[in-house]
């Protein structure tokens, strides 16, 4: 055999381990387009059953939806009573606002008052007094009532 005979030989080997390496490849891109036949087969089945899976759900959607609607606007009138309730009660709020910072302002006038004229110490006193009153009297309706049941 002369050297052309020689490669022809490696390229026939070549080409036959070639072939055999395409069958087996051809072999198995058959059986997986032959599972995807299958799958597309099944596929409009499928796709029947999810629609009408996804028709029940919208349709339950839409019941839930219109009882939502429904409690809403019965529910509409509270919100409408709290806010008017919250609305009249920033007004006493602030009526009772205004009212305190008038105290304030008018006591702290009194206490102006009182110690430009030094008068701190006449109603110290003043208080001092009607305290003692108060505690003596309460002492004596508590000797009364001790002497009234012996």
């Amino acid at each position: 055999m002369d050297l052309i005979g020689i490669g022809v030989l490696v390229f026939g080997i070549a080409f036959a381990i070639l072939v055999i390496f395409l069958i087996i490849v051809l072999r198995n891109l058959t059986s997986v387009l032959g599972n995807v036949d299958k799958t597309v087969e099944k596929l409009p089945s499928q796709l029947d059953d999810v629609m009408k899976n996804t028709e029940s759900i919208l349709n339950s959607s839409n019941t839930t939806l219109d009882d939502l609607n429904e409690k809403i606007g019965a529910l509409s009138p509270l919100f409408y009573i709290i806010g008017d309730a919250g609305e009249a009660t920033r007004k006493v709020s602030s009526s009772l606002v205004d009212v305190t910072a008038s105290m304030k302002k008018n006591t702290t006038e009194g206490n102006e008052t009182t110690k430009q004229k030094d008068l701190g110490g006449v109603y110290g006193a003043a208080a001092l007094g009607y305290y003692l009153f108060q505690k003596r009297k309460a002492l004596k309706e508590g000797t009364q009532q001790g002497n009234a049941s012996v």
